[in-house]
């Protein structure tokens, strides 16, 4: 299997150096699963552990990746020292204030985490003789949203209404401002990752749709819901963990024409409502529920978001693998197995093999 094709090269990863910022969230520990799995050499790099619980605590993962620093990437001389003494070859920054309505109670938090974390890290990483690739993780929310029903391009104008999606797009401005100004002139290349809306079994954020409808499941309560009409890009983790991995090898290997913001989306007949997933959730959860009730809410989200991932299908050659009913499949799955005392870290690698093992789904 060549590293430059779309799927994910587990002889590419062995013994690479990775420095992973946020490897405590969410998706960093599925992603420090992923990696470690393939024998990676991971060092971790995050404030805390931002859930209780968490999927990072309860799958042990300061046991099987090289090393976990506790660290602020605001903290720039810190941030330097910690990769200058992990020796990355690639940098994978997933570090970030993440949710939206969070946002409006600390903006100055979201922007100082979001905005000067990004400057910190390519500042810190620029003098690295060592780095050779480095991806900055964003959102399919820094497009200035317009509400259409087609999907933004990587070519559509940045923006964001509440202080997380600003505080991206900035954080995508500052990308593009370190490339031409400064990496263009070293070996490293650098590129942005923008995916939907992630599920997936161990996501314990506050406020996020499947984190508040499990969390009412497993205590038999009624499930509140907002914005039921939203309608968003929904995949399963592993789809844009995979994206990344892959981007990285071609960035790696294939050279600067891959340093450009990519997105990672689902299928678009996967794009549904919150109220969809509401349903659905429901009839797959094996046991009895309450039902939901809409509550108002006053905080701004957008109602329309959509990807158009064609670029990355074309010149990456990757391709979603889960479909939308699969991938709550796996993420209740994940949730019952939870429930019924299954070790975790065993849970997330079959999961794992089994995304590995499936056909991608042609869009």
């Amino acid at each position: 299997m060549s590293s430059n094709s779309g799927t994910v090269d587990h002889r590419f990863w062995k013994g690479k150096n990775v420095f992973l910022t946020g490897h405590t969230g969410f998706k960093g520990s599925w992603l420090s699963i992923w990696l470690q799995k393939m024998g990676a050499k991971v060092t971790g790099y995050s404030v805390s552990t931002p859930t209780n619980p968490s999927l990072y605590k309860l799958g042990s993962l300061e046991e099987i990746i090289t090393d976990s620093i506790i660290g602020d990437v605001s903290d720039l001389e810190k941030l330097r020292q910690s990769i200058k003494r992990a020796n990355p070859d690639i940098i994978i920054h997933m570090a970030a204030q993440p949710l939206v309505r969070k946002s409006y109670e600390e903006p100055v938090e979201t922007f100082r985490t979001n905005v000067m974390g990004t400057v910190n890290i390519m500042e810190a990483a620029r003098t690295s003789e060592t780095v050779r690739v480095i991806l900055n993780v964003t959102t399919d929310k820094c497009y200035e949203n317009q509400e259409w029903y087609w999907g933004y391009r990587e070519t559509d104008p940045l923006g964001g209404y509440d202080p997380y999606s600003s505080s991206k797009a900035c954080s995508e401005l500052i990308t593009s401002s370190y490339r031409r100004s400064f990496l263009e002139l070293s070996d490293i290349r650098v590129a942005t990752a923008r995916a939907g809306n992630v599920i997936g079994g161990g996501d314990w954020a506050e406020d996020r749709l499947i984190p508040d409808l499990v969390n009412a499941l497993m205590v038999g309560e009624k499930i509140q819901i907002r914005n039921p009409l939203a309608v968003r890009p929904w995949q399963h983790v592993l789809e844009p963990l995979s994206g990344y991995l892959v981007l990285c090898q071609h960035l790696y290997n294939g050279g600067r024409k891959y340093s450009q913001a990519w997105n990672f989306g689902p299928k678009d007949d996967d794009v549904k409502s919150v109220e969809w997933i509401v349903n659905q959730m429901l009839q797959k959860w094996p046991y009895k529920h309450p039902g939901y009730h809409i509550i108002n809410d006053t905080k701004h989200e957008a109602k329309l978001l959509r990807l158009d991932c064609s670029k990355a299908m074309k010149e990456l050659a990757w391709t979603p693998r889960w479909r939308l009913n699969s991938a709550l499949d796996a993420t209740i799955y994940w949730f019952v197995s939870y429930l019924q005392g299954r070790d975790i870290k065993e849970l997330c690698e079959q999961q794992i093999e089994e995304y590995d093992a499936s056909v991608s789904t042609q869009i």
